[in-house]
C-alpha cells in the first residue's frame, strides 16, 4: 500500500523521450549552452514567450533557429530595425480591385515560431504591436480580430552593451516574456570542441543533419499533461512569497506582477516534467525564478549604482525565504 503513494500518476515517458530528442538534435550544433537549452525547452512546455540576451556570436540565433528546425511548425525570421512600422509586423489591409474591397494581408507575426532579432532595435510604436498578440494570441486590425494557431511562441534575442540605435524594452512588453535567458561566453573546452566541429564541417551541413522531433499535435498533448503537474499548496506559497517580496524590497523600484508568480508556477511543472516527475518540488521553484524575474525587476537608482545585478537580489530574497520541505 505504501509503494501506491510514491507511484507516478502522470505517464511522462514520452515527454522524457521528447526532450531527449530535442537536446540531441540541437546538441548536433551547439556545443554546451545547457540552460539555455533548457529554458527554452522548458519554455514551450509552459506556452511561454523567451528573451534571449548575449553578446554577438554567442549563438543566441541559431539556437532559435535549430529550436524551430526540431518542431514541424510554421517559423518566421523578424529583424527589427529603428524604421520598422508596425505593419511590417501584424501586416496591413490592402485593397483588392479584382473584389472591389480592402483585405487583410497577413505579416510575418502569423506563424507558430517567430524569431524576432534584436528586438531592442524597433522603437516603442513597433513594440506595442506585439502586446495583443503576445498575450492574447490574436492580432485586431480595423475592428476585425484574427486568431493565430497554436503553437505559437516568441523567441527574441538582444544585445546587453549595444547602446547605439536601441530602444528600451517597454515594462508591459518584458512582462509579457516567461523567461529572459543571459547567455554567456563558452568555456575553453566547450570552444575548442565548436572551433573543432567548424573545422570538420561547415554550419549549413550540421543545419542540414537536425531532424524534427516535435508536431503541433504533440506540443498540445505534452502541454497538458505538464498542467495537470501536482504543486502543493505550502509550494504556492514560496512562490507568491517571494514574488510579493520584490514589490516592498528596499532595492527594487519596480516588483514583479502576479503574471510572474503564475510564470514561475507553469516554468516550474515544465522543469519537473523534464526530469521525469509528475509533482514540482522546491528545487524547480529556485531554478527557474532567475529567468522568470530578471527582466521584471527595476533596482533603484542607487543600488545600480553599487554595481548591483538583479540577479544577485533575487538571490537574496530566496536566500530569506524559509524554504519548504
Amino acid at each position: 500500500m505504501e509503494e501506491n503513494l510514491f507511484e507516478q500518476r502522470t505517464d511522462l515517458t514520452q515527454l522524457q523521450e521528447s526532450v531527449n530528442q530535442l537536446k540531441a538534435e540541437i546538441g548536433k550544433v551547439i556545443v554546451g549552452q545547457e540552460q539555455m537549452i533548457e529554458l527554452l525547452l522548458a519554455g514551450i512546455l509552459a506556452d511561454g514567450h523567451i528573451l534571449i540576451e548575449g553578446v554577438p556570436g554567442v549563438a543566441k540565433t541559431l539556437t532559435a533557429k535549430l529550436l524551430s528546425k526540431t518542431i514541424s511548425v510554421g517559423f518566421s525570421r523578424i529583424q527589427f530595425t529603428p524604421d520598422m512600422m508596425p505593419s511590417d509586423v501584424i501586416g496591413t489591409t490592402i485593397f483588392n480591385p479584382g473584389q472591389g474591397s480592402f483585405q487583410f494581408k497577413p505579416g510575418p507575426v502569423f506563424s507558430n515560431i517567430v524569431l524576432i532579432d534584436e528586438i531592442n532595435r524597433a522603437p516603442a510604436k513597433t513594440q506595442s504591436a506585439l502586446f495583443e498578440v503576445m498575450e492574447e494570441r490574436q492580432i485586431t486590425v480595423d475592428g476585425q480580430s484574427f486568431r493565430l494557431g497554436a503553437p505559437f511562441m516568441v523567441v527574441a534575442t538582444q544585445n546587453p552593451i549595444e547602446q547605439e540605435g536601441t530602444y528600451h524594452l517597454p515594462e508591459a512588453q518584458l512582462d509579457r516574456f516567461l523567461f529572459k535567458i543571459n547567455v554567456g561566453y563558452p568555456t575553453l573546452e566547450e570552444e575548442f570542441k565548436i572551433v573543432s566541429h567548424h573545422n570538420s564541417s561547415n554550419l549549413q551541413n550540421m543545419m542540414a543533419e537536425v531532424n524534427p522531433v516535435l508536431s503541433a499535435e504533440l506540443i498540445a498533448s505534452l502541454r497538458s499533461q505538464v498542467r495537470a503537474l501536482h504543486v502543493e499548496e505550502k509550494l504556492i506559497h514560496f512562490i507568491t512569497t517571494a514574488v510579493t517580496t520584490t514589490r516592498n524590497h528596499k532595492s527594487i523600484y519596480l516588483g514583479a506582477s502576479p503574471r510572474a508568480s503564475i510564470g514561475i508556477l507553469n516554468a516550474s511543472k515544465a522543469i519537473a516534467a523534464m526530469h521525469g516527475r509528475d509533482f514540482v518540488i522546491p528545487d524547480d521553484i529556485i531554478y527557474v525564478v532567475p529567468a522568470v524575474l530578471r527582466h521584471r525587476l527595476e533596482l533603484t537608482p542607487e543600488k545600480e549604482m553599487e554595481g548591483a545585478t538583479t540577479d544577485q537580489i533575487i538571490n537574496e530574497i530566496i536566500q530569506s525565504i524559509e524554504i519548504p520541505r
